[in-house]
């Protein structure tokens, strides 16, 4: 089978890419060894955000870029998008209070704002996001950003290019990629399966972590060139104060951290920046980490965070550009895209570092890149186009949930906005023709059978990790019977198949 375009890694830069390539005409496939989002994708701090310690950087083309595409990907996706308000308190022996208010001025005009509200300064003595902080923290500035639920931006992405006609092979692993006769002979193999040849007109190395491996081990180039791993980790602790703004922290080191209203129930906390040696595909915040994200939340709240507090963790690696900076915190976050033509053969694209909030950008420099290659490509077209479920006016979600949940009552007002939260105007097709809980089927908990069957057939959703932590984050609200029941009823085969990607 011949493609235009073949993309190893299904994460956000890899679906990405693919969405923005099949909108212009071209056929694709993508490979991914694991789940869709089961490396880097889905391991962030699930921010859209310009990146405010970057300005110190001086990473003003990043900044500016990441600023101007909070507000695109709002509109695109606001069902898993929504705006924040950060609170960042001001801390006597960091930076000075001018430079805050310097970075926060650059931080509001840099790219463009039009829905976001700007930065103000709060007393924190009277202010709400004052009553959890120790008393000696009295002023401080408030910004906004926006919040993202990013291993669902990646199925969203890898849905819309599959409705184009993208290929999408999730645990599937590619053996060897070879130029030949003007084209890429590519080897892959299913997951425990049999091994089966494709070949396509271009080359995209867009596997995170595993970038410099698939330059080696899969295409055999002798010097690939090098990443610089960087792990980061979170916390994830019982709730820590009521109301819905997030902070952000400054650390002696130098670098930030986050405290963010999470899943309802929590906070959550990160993140750190470390190297990272070792097998990309099995992070672990380590004892060092724990610790470090503990102490510098409580150098800020009034009741410490301990351990005792810790309901699960998360680590991600960070595959940057290896720049030759000292400090993994001060290696750039952006984006280094590098075409290998040898010989006039085959073009090959590969992708280094990036951040989440960049994705669409960074696949429309991507598709720059291979232009040449396909003269009658289309132009660039994901500037104002929905992903889907997101095809709604940004300030409708509140009496959009509404009236999902007047039309399916028996769900209860949770559920609802659950659900719409997650699949934004595709809710209704899920539910449509119900009129009982009894017609979704099997309960899981909050999980119906019918919302598994959508998972499975329109999200590639195989084993009950990829729903429970991936499609969502249900595996911090349901019990160990509910998750073990799951467990055996995925492995017995799931649900019907329903419903095809793309109908």
């Amino acid at each position: 089978m011949m493609f235009d375009l073949f993309v190893i890694g299904g994460g956000v830069n890899g679906c990405g890419i693919a969405r923005d390539a099949a909108g212009r005409g071209l056929s694709v496939c993508v490979a991914e060894q694991n789940d869709l989002a089961s490396g880097t994708s889905s391991a962030s701090t699930k921010l859209i955000h310009g990146g405010l310690r970057y300005l110190e950087h001086y990473e003003f083309r990043l900044v500016r870029e990441a600023l101007i595409e909070r507000e695109v990907l709002l509109k695109a996706a606001p069902h898993i998008i929504w705006p924040l308000r950060f609170v960042l308190p001001h801390h006597q022996g960091m930076r000075p209070w001018p430079l805050l208010r310097l970075g926060l001025f650059l931080y509001d005009h840099l790219g463009g704002r039009e829905i976001l509200p700007g930065t103000r300064g709060i007393n924190l003595r009277n202010d709400p996001t004052g009553k959890p902080l120790k008393d000696s923290y009295t002023r401080g500035f408030e910004y906004s950003d926006c919040w993202v639920e990013d291993s669902r931006l990646v199925v969203l992405n890898a849905r819309d290019a599959a409705s184009r006609g993208t290929v999408i092979r999730t645990r599937t692993k590619v053996l060897s990629a070879r130029r030949a006769d003007g084209v890429w002979e590519l080897t892959v193999a299913r997951e425990g399966g049999q091994e089966e040849k494709l070949r396509a007109r271009a080359l995209i190395n867009s596997a995170g972590p595993w970038v410099s491996q698939v330059l080696g081990a899969v295409v055999g180039r002798n010097d690939p060139d090098k990443i610089r791993m960087v792990k980061g980790s979170h916390l994830v602790v019982s709730k820590l104060y009521d109301h819905d703004r997030c902070y952000i922290f400054q650390n002696a080191d130098g670098r930030i951290c986050f405290a963010i209203p999470y899943e309802s129930d929590y906070t959550l906390i990160g993140t750190t920046d470390e190297d990272h040696k070792g097998d990309p595909g099995k992070p672990h915040i380590s004892e060092a980490e724990t610790d470090y994200l503990l102490g510098a939340v409580s150098e800020y709240f009034r009741t410490p965070v301990t351990r005792q507090m810790i309901r699960w963790a998360y680590s991600g690696i960070r595959p940057l550009y290896d720049d030759g900076a000292s400090k993994a915190q001060e290696a750039t976050r952006d984006y280094v895209l590098k075409l290998d033509q040898t010989d006039g053969g085959a073009p090959l694209l590969s992708v280094f570092g990036g951040k989440i909030t960049t994705f669409r950008k960074l696949a429309e420099a991507a598709m720059e890149k291979i232009a040449p290659f396909f003269p009658g490509m289309g132009k660039p077209w994901t500037h104002s186009a929905p992903l889907p479920g997101g095809d709604f006016a940004y300030d409708e979600v509140d009496q959009r949930i509404a009236a999902l949940s007047r039309q399916y009552s028996f769900l209860g007002g949770a559920n609802a906005k659950r659900l719409f939260r997650a699949y934004g105007t595709g809710a209704a097709r899920m539910l449509d023709g119900a009129r009982r809980a009894e017609d979704l089927g099997r309960s899981f908990g909050p999980l119906s059978e019918r919302e598994i069957a959508w998972l499975k057939h329109q999200e590639w959703a195989e084993t009950a990790d990829d729903i429970l932590w991936r499609r969502s984050k249900l595996g911090l609200h349901m019990s160990e019977q509910e998750q073990d029941a799951l467990r055996g009823f995925m492995a017995d085969g799931g649900a019907p198949k329903l419903m095809r990607v793309g109908s």
